[in-house]
């Protein structure tokens, strides 16, 4: 069964409609009761001088009173039809010249109109305002008589310089919005960015050494169970640890928190002798925004997945700005994983050294490094063009000192203590 909708219910959806129909029009409802306010202030003036001025107008004021309506009532147009409320407008001022009296507050009410023309018609509408401009002196002035040349001269400099003034302010807004439309689409960019290359690091970075220790227990399964069942194990304990580090990403997305890189490059990054917050740590896990604190997890792991890995961290090195610490592991992190994934090696060595506000992150393997026509992935790119050019600094990868060696990536990140960029 149908119910009829009860009027109130069908009043407030047609107030809903017709707010939400101002809305588009870039209107304020506040606005429009501005402007029929000032349109209603402006007729009962209009209205009292006809009234005073009713001897000279004569059998005319019918004529004289609707004029004045007209005049005053564009007003309350001005902001939702400005091109239609300023042609009534002058067109009626014009009429009450040729036809009637001039009014001398009209021109008042059109000079107000042929700004609102400049500032809320759209760029071609309001083009239109010096022609009509031009059209709407002429006959007033054709109505009035001894005028002095330069009366009319005044008038229109006075009206044109309104029209630019209207016309300027609104083509400013625009692109003051344009402006802000830009920025808005590039921080949505940038946050795109921030949460690929989050994810990808994280898991990337997980899925790569399940994939070695699954291939690996593959091989061994017949020959060795007890060495398979510690892979599996392995497999096991690292995945679960990326799942919760993966909740705590996903939960740290959903409320909106801070990421010390993303500050880093609004801000400048800190001095690198500055250290940073603490960090977001669970008491069984890893940390939310890992920093090289975390790089012995990160060995175990690699060790896990049957490689050798020895760190050197200068103790220099150990209290860092955030976004420097959580930049330089998710270096050393991307590294090993490409180390695991295409150089096929047996052991990597990892340094970190700290030369003054300098920091050189050097990562070695013996492996043979990526077959021909190797292409870099998100990952070397994330390094390139994120974490390391945020810092203004410098990064290589390729093979060292012939056969069975290579350099993945080394980074120099400065700061000077000003927390700019150089």
């Amino acid at each position: 069964m149908i119910r009829p909708i009860p009027a109130r219910t069908s009043t407030m959806a047609g107030r809903l409609r017709s707010l939400g129909a101002t809305a588009r029009r870039g209107v304020r409802p506040g606005a429009a009761a501005v402007d029929r306010a000032l349109a209603a202030v402006f007729l009962t003036a209009m209205l009292v001088e006809r009234v005073g001025a009713a001897p000279r107008i004569g059998a005319r004021m019918p004529e004289a009173v609707a004029l004045s309506v007209v005049v005053a009532g564009a007003l309350a147009l001005r902001r939702t039809a400005p091109l239609t409320a300023y042609l009534a407008g002058s067109a009626a001022m014009s009429a009450e010249a040729l036809f009637v009296l001039p009014s001398p507050l009209s021109p008042y009410a059109n000079l107000i109109g042929l700004y609102s023309l400049g500032l809320y018609a759209t760029r071609g509408r309001a083009r239109l305002g010096p022609v009509i401009v031009f059209l709407g002196m002429a006959a007033y002035f054709t109505g009035s008589a001894r005028t002095y040349p330069v009366i009319p001269a005044g008038a229109l400099f006075i009206w044109l310089l309104a029209w630019a003034l209207g016309y300027g302010t609104a083509r400013r807004q625009e692109e003051r919005e344009a402006a802000r439309r830009q920025l808005r689409q590039r921080v949505v960019e940038a946050e795109r960015a921030r949460i690929a290359r989050e994810l990808h690091d994280l898991v990337g970075h997980t899925v790569n050494v399940m994939l070695v220790q699954a291939g690996a227990a593959r091989r061994l399964i017949d020959r060795d169970p007890r060495q398979t069942r510690e892979l599996l194990s392995g497999m096991e304990h690292t995945g679960r640890e990326a799942l919760d580090e993966l909740d705590r990403v996903l939960g740290l997305l959903r409320r909106g928190g801070p990421v010390a890189p993303c500050a880093a490059v609004a801000d400048g990054p800190a001095p690198v002798g500055t250290p940073g917050p603490e960090p977001d740590t669970a008491a069984d896990g890893p940390s939310l925004q890992p920093g090289l604190g975390e790089l012995a997890r990160l060995v175990g792991r690699m060790e896990q997945a049957g490689i050798q890995v020895t760190a050197r961290i200068d103790p220099g090195a150990r209290r860092l700005p955030r976004s420097i610490d959580m930049s330089a592991y998710r270096i050393v992190q991307e590294a090993l994983t490409n180390t695991v994934k295409h150089g096929r090696a047996n052991c990597a060595e990892v340094t970190v050294r700290r030369d003054g506000d300098m920091l050189d992150i050097e990562v070695r393997d013996d492996g043979l490094g990526p077959s021909g026509g190797y292409v870099p992935g998100r990952g070397l790119l994330g390094i390139a063009r994120e974490r390391v050019s945020m810092f203004g600094a410098a990064w290589s990868t390729g093979a060292v000192n012939g056969a069975g060696s290579s350099c993945m990536p080394c980074s120099r990140s400065r700061a000077d203590p000003g927390g700019g960029r150089r």
